[in-house]
């Protein structure tokens, strides 16, 4: 017969047994689905507003997210992804520089909130840290806009102050083009020039407007100098949002191991790629390829600047097993196969944006009494046929010209030589 005492030891031994056996049968991809219920998983970047423009010419009225195929991202696949938050991307070509780019990027910036609004239900437009838990507690995902590439703002600091009024919460300095203040990554390829030595002075004053503002900086798309130009001058952390690791794939598209390091010492974020050439450098990759960018830059800098930027509905080739958006649960379940721990998971879901975007946040509250840069881009640095000069000095003519560069002034003095050469 046991003691009142052996039989509670015995109860509580057979208590601990069975817990032990429920949690050793919970599976790897079970535990992916427990981490995403419990914290947001938030993308850095997705395309899918320019599949809108391309396939519809942004006629949201002839879409149907629910039932849209041929793309990497409609609604039913957000949710079998357990997608919390998304920043969307405002994208236009290099091609619109110098030309409508603010006005199609406006209206990329007009098809999110009007996605928002069109699928309540589905998407909470969101512009703050506090926003994405809000839209995690509610259900829906969180919809930020970023625009990506720098030729979007036209070189105005005014501009760039007004999509942020719109929503706009982080830029990416470039694109694949130079802009008239920042050189973008295929300077480091020999595929395009340098122009600036990485930031011009006007790009480093709009460094500074974009924290004093709020806006985060998104160093995707950038030549190295300008990585390391911006990592030295932003008083908040930066993200890239949608970047691997260049040890791993040595495209320049990448971040190398010095700069991960940097960006860890910044405490901010770098949001994996899910694009096959800059996951293997090649047309072809898997979900196991993609797990080890985020090994790497784990084992270099710390789970703490690891975040997800699929990059979906922007590339043509993806990795197999993340066919879509409805996959992230597989690369979670990936990394647990890995032996990441359930703290660096839930960092690398979204703990670690929400980390970095309160820190911008607090070094905009911080500037309040700091006024707007309102010193503009230097004319000579701008000046083309398609831009006017109105508030520079020396007023234009009626046509937003100086007559003396204009095409007729220059026509007119060769045929006066040509007159004078005649009567010599």
């Amino acid at each position: 017969m046991l003691s009142r005492g052996m039989r509670r030891v015995f109860a509580l031994a057979l208590v601990l047994a069975l817990t032990a056996s429920a949690e050793g049968a919970e599976t790897l991809g079970e535990r992916a689905l427990r981490l995403m219920a419990e914290t947001p998983l938030i993308d850095g970047h997705n395309d899918l507003p320019w599949q809108i423009r391309k396939r519809f010419n942004n006629q949201l009225n002839s879409v149907d997210l629910n039932t849209l195929n041929g793309t990497h991202t409609n609604i039913p696949k957000i949710k079998a992804g357990r997608l919390s938050a998304q920043f969307w991307a405002a994208y236009v070509p290099c091609e619109t520089q110098y030309k409508d780019a603010v006005r199609q990027t406006l209206e990329q910036i007009d098809v999110v909130h009007r996605m928002c609004s069109t699928y309540p239900q589905d998407f909470m437009f969101a512009t703050s840290s506090e926003d994405i838990m809000t839209a995690f507690r509610e259900n829906k995902t969180a919809s930020l806009i970023g625009v990506e590439g720098g030729h979007s703002i036209d070189s105005s600091l005014g501009t760039l102050r007004t999509m942020y009024q719109l929503g706009v919460r982080y830029l990416t300095l470039t694109h694949s083009c130079n802009t008239p203040w920042a050189d973008n990554w295929l300077v480091d390829t020999g595929k395009d020039p340098e122009e600036h030595k990485g930031l011009s002075p006007f790009g480093k004053q709009l460094i500074l407007e974009m924290n004093r503002m709020g806006m985060l900086i998104d160093l995707a798309h950038v030549s190295e100098a300008v990585m390391n130009q911006v990592l030295e001058l932003s008083k908040a952390p930066v993200i890239f949002s949608h970047s691997s690791a260049y040890a791993v794939c040595p495209n320049k598209r990448n971040v190398p191991d010095d700069v991960l390091r940097r960006v860890k010492e910044k405490a901010g974020i770098v949001m994996v790629n899910f694009y096959n050439d800059y996951v293997t450098c090649s047309q072809t990759a898997n979900i196991s390829d993609v797990a080890d960018h985020f090994d790497h830059i784990k084992k270099v800098a710390d789970a703490s600047i690891i975040g997800f930027g699929g990059d979906y509905d922007g590339v043509t080739r993806v990795p197999e097993g993340l066919e879509d958006v409805s996959k992230y649960p597989a690369l979670v379940e990936e990394l647990l196969r890995r032996g990441w721990t359930d703290n660096d998971v839930k960092a690398a879901l979204g703990e670690n944006l929400l980390r970095v975007f309160k820190k911008v946040e607090e070094v905009r509250d911080s500037m309040t009494s700091t006024k707007p840069d309102d010193l503009p881009i230097p004319l000579e640095e701008v000046k083309n046929p398609c831009r006017t000069v109105y508030g520079y000095p020396n007023p234009p003519d009626s046509a937003g010209f100086r007559f003396a560069n204009s095409p007729l002034a220059l026509t007119l003095s060769l045929l006066l030589t040509a007159l004078l050469a005649k009567a010599v």
